[in-house]
């Protein structure tokens, strides 16, 4: 009996050839070349023009703006094959995605009019900005501020930190404080959509993007700060026009980047346990093929099984989503679990090819420096821990 790890059953005959297209074109566009772009530090501009035209800037916007409508689970099971070829490329979409799902849920007509269809194309890319160098997790905390002027219009000041597609992206969903009066902080923090050029310095009056932040790993994507200082926001741009919500609103962008994160673990799972299957059958030791020894033989069913679990706790979580259903602890306990089962299955891939897994030249060494990123993006583990023990102990308090 063929058992193929991570197959997704129930899938419409839409989402099958989509699911189709897009693994061949990481088998045969991204795998090959992604050691030298990655090595390189490279943005892969060549990839990301055929993901536009191949739709996928567009996977879950609405048709109505020019997208091609699917669900989260289409759109989570593309980024755990483009994460499969290489995670950069889905990190690519990531941002580009939350935002086009903060304008369809919490956007006024006039801002999806604006911004959707350019979207769709790629034409506009998106980035979203929560964080700041001293926040850290504590999102009620944000410093950088915007005030309301006599004619309705804001002005921001403040810093924000590690902006993914912070120099690529041409709109940024940023979350600042502005003064509504609200006892709780986080009825105190607005989101506002800053359109932008593409490019570092001052790139705008009063926005600059200095430079990108180098990283161990996830390269080839930009990572960026972004420096406000007196720069004009017009009240309409701020998401739903309504300021005061933007914490809620980031917190349900942030539930589908939770699940992207989750599929992007997958995809280097899987990754990780294709490269450590091939090498186990190819190495040999002792008078036969390492796969052959019990002690390897037993390591990768461990990595199957992992990969399947976290494989199903993704695709549970995305459907949750796409019901409409309350689905933030499936999100963290997808997130939770599956970037730390990839962390795992990537190590036992990388002790598998022995010393040959700490050579550069091999691709388990890449995965070993991408994996590390999935435990603290977008919430790190503790978070999601503790989302997850609220949420489940409010049905089962005494």
């Amino acid at each position: 009996m063929l058992v193929k790890l991570a197959q997704t059953h129930g899938l419409t005959d839409i989402q099958t050839d989509i699911l189709a297209t897009v693994r061949t074109f990481v088998d045969k566009e991204i795998i090959p070349v992604a050691q030298e772009l990655e090595h390189t530090d490279t943005y892969p501009q060549a990839i990301v023009d055929r993901m536009a035209e191949l739709g996928l800037f567009g996977l879950m916007i609405p048709e109505e703006y020019g997208g091609l409508g699917e669900s989260l689970l289409t759109y989570a099971l593309c980024v755990e094959e483009l994460a499969r070829g290489w995670m950069s490329v889905s990190g690519v979409i990531n941002t580009h995605f939350i935002v086009a799902y903060l304008l369809q849920r919490h956007g006024t007509e006039a801002q999806k009019q604006r911004f959707l269809p350019r979207m769709a194309t790629g034409e506009v890319r998106g980035a979203f900005s929560m964080s700041e160098p001293e926040l850290g997790s504590d999102v009620a905390a944000i410093r950088t501020r915007a005030v309301r002027d006599a004619d309705g219009d804001y002005t921001l000041d403040g810093r924000k930190m590690w902006l993914t597609n912070g120099s690529t992206a041409t709109l940024v969903a940023v979350l600042v404080r502005t003064d509504e009066g609200a006892e709780r902080p986080h009825d105190n923090l607005t989101a506002f959509l800053i359109e932008k050029p593409a490019g570092l310095g001052e790139i705008a009056p009063g926005l600059t993007i200095p430079g990108r932040i180098h990283k161990m790993g996830y390269k080839g994507i930009d990572t960026t700060e972004l420096l406000l200082d007196g720069y004009r926001a017009a009240a309409d741009t701020v998401l739903g026009e309504a300021p005061g919500y933007g914490f809620r609103q980031m917190m349900d962008g942030i539930e589908v980047g939770r699940v992207n994160v989750a599929a992007r673990a997958c995809g280097i799972a899987i990754r990780a346990f294709e490269l450590g299957a091939r090498y186990a059958q190819q190495r040999s030791a002792f008078g036969k093929p390492i796969v052959q020894h019990q002690a390897i033989e037993f390591s990768l069913a461990e990595m199957a099984t992992k990969v399947e679990a976290a494989h199903l706790m993704m695709v549970n979580a995305a459907r949750l989503k796409d019901s409409g259903e309350r689905s933030d602890v499936a999100a963290g306990m997808a997130k939770y679990l599956a970037s730390e089962f990839c962390n795992e299955v990537t190590q036992a891939g990388f002790r598998i090819h022995g010393g040959y897994g700490y050579s550069s030249e091999y691709e388990i060494e890449r995965l070993m420096r991408e994996a590390p990123f999935l435990l603290i993006g977008e919430g790190t583990s503790e978070i999601q821990k503790r989302i997850i023990a609220r949420g489940v102990l409010a049905d089962y308090r005494l």
